[in-house]
């Protein structure tokens, strides 16, 4: 006696692809701005204010990685 199982595979299209792809470099850029955006306004503030923010400016590339990308 024979067996056979049929089972479906989810193939994606050519299409469906390319938007997987697109989705993932629109959302790396825009992280990509918010690192920058982040980085910039940091930078632009006095020694005083980002110790009043208890900031130090070696922490902003940090703080900016993870206001971009989470932790």
């Amino acid at each position: 006696m024979a067996y056979v199982n049929s089972t479906p595979m989810a193939r994606k299209g050519f299409f469906d692809r390319f938007s997987i792809v697109k989705d993932n470099v629109l959302t790396a850029i825009r992280q990509r701005r918010i690192y920058e955006r982040t980085v910039t306004e940091l930078n632009n503030l006095t020694d005083r204010e980002l110790n009043d923010l208890g900031i130090s400016r070696f922490s902003i590339p940090e703080l900016a990685r993870e206001s971009a990308y989470g932790k």
